[in-house]
């Protein structure tokens, strides 16, 4: 029997070229900057108070080098998630892409990311119920007015004027109207559009980690009894209508999708997992068979749960030994990237089976802005600090932006 050798470094698949957007693009290497939120924006009201709270930011310097320090020739960018209306916003110092302050900020960016001969794409991003009145100036939305299942988990970041966190129990979405759902997707697809006029070389709908899509797939948050709910098919609807306007804006060769078929996110317990994610994705690929590229999370991967705490909930599924086999099938010939967990210990072999296309680095890029250099030539990673993932702070570029690269070591 003929031992195949792993291959690491620069003589690795992921080094090599990968055709995206329906052959516009084509990459020099398959290393992705996943998409983070950073909350690394600016104010645009200098003044924040409790009576007239700041609830826009836009993207300034920080931002600009952030993106340029990271952006590689050849290579994907992903940006963080950007909120297409205020009402999408589920976090401070977030840019969303709906005022013209934001649309030139983004703008600076994208020109930074080509300037050193990278691509990135705008994800959008609609935190639906996973935000707070205090944060939006309106009632938070959801596919159902499902009150927050764990009635002392707390939004992220006290608001302004506040010392104590605020209970997203307490605060419960208001159902989508039908109405509502129509403009919701208008703000999205007004979004998209921006964000190809500004030189965006295409957009990825986050539809996962519990944010609005997911909360129409989940069947624990998702109680309607319309058109909208109460089967795989039906759940499905909102995130197929959204694709296929998306679609119809931007183009769907320049259109992606994100995926997290088993995660747990924002409280995201439904049942009917494979059922619904079978079903999303077939649909996906008969309806879009041109889509960009296609970006699943790992299924034991997850953001708040060790890798045995999520087996728990995937052995209670009888999903012990899922993986994204399925799917992968589903989807065929278009760009399949998997994001998770990846490292400098277990990058290698993967594209080479054949399991995906391309993998997606996150946490390691805080802290590395010559990530894909590192990978390539062996040169172990720089940590990364947690407790600087998410701003804002005083001095947004601690541990953001003054991370140097190897050979500045």
């Amino acid at each position: 029997m003929t031992v195949r050798k792993l291959e690491e470094g620069e003589n690795s698949k992921l080094f090599q070229s990968l055709e995206i957007n329906n052959g516009k693009i084509k990459l020099s290497h398959r290393v992705v900057h996943a998409p983070m939120t950073r909350n690394r924006g600016v104010p645009l009201s200098a003044s924040s108070t409790p009576e007239n709270p700041n609830r826009i930011w836009y993207p300034g310097d920080p931002m600009v080098e952030y993106y340029q320090q990271r952006a590689t020739c050849g290579g994907l960018i992903i940006s963080e998630g950007i909120p297409p209306s205020l009402e999408s916003n589920g976090m401070p110092g977030v840019s969303g892409l709906f005022t013209e302050e934001q649309i030139s900020g983004w703008k600076r960016v994208v020109d930074a990311v080509h300037a050193q001969g990278g691509y990135i794409f705008a994800q959008l991003w609609h935190a639906g119920r996973a935000t707070i009145p205090h944060m939006t100036g309106s009632p938070a939305v959801s596919a159902s007015a499902t009150v927050w299942d764990s009635p002392t988990e707390c939004y992220s970041h006290p608001p302004v004027g506040l010392t104590k966190p605020v209970r997203y129990a307490d605060h419960p979405p208001i159902e989508l109207t039908v109405p509502h759902i129509k403009r919701t997707i208008w703000d999205y697809c007004k979004a998209a559009e921006a964000a190809m006029k500004i030189g965006f070389d295409g957009v990825e709908l986050h539809s996962g980690n519990g944010y609005l899509p997911e909360q129409f797939l989940s069947s624990n948050i998702n109680k309607r009894t319309d058109e909208y709910g109460g089967s795989p098919e039906k759940r499905s609807k909102f995130v197929l209508e959204l694709m296929g306007e998306l679609a119809k804006t931007v183009g769907e060769e320049n259109l992606a999708i994100r995926l997290s078929p088993f995660g747990l996110f924002n409280q995201a317990r439904g049942e009917q997992r494979m059922e619904t994610w079978t079903y999303l994705c077939q649909s996906l690929k008969q309806m879009h068979p041109n889509l960009s590229y296609v970006s699943f999370i790992e299924p034991r991967y997850d953001q708040i749960f060790s890798y045995e705490e999520k087996d728990n909930f995937l052995r209670n599924w009888g999903l012990l030994d899922v993986d994204l086999t399925s799917f992968r099938k589903i989807f065929g010939d278009t760009p399949f990237f998997s994001a998770g967990g990846w490292d400098q210990t277990n990058s290698w072999g993967v594209l080479e089976e054949g399991c995906y296309d391309a993998l997606l680095y996150g946490r390691y890029f805080t802290s590395n802005p010559d990530l894909v250099q590192r990978l390539k030539n062996g040169i172990p990673f720089e940590p990364y600090e947690r407790t600087r993932f998410y701003g804002p702070f005083e001095d947004n570029a601690v541990c953001y932006t003054d991370y140097p690269p190897a050979e500045a070591q």
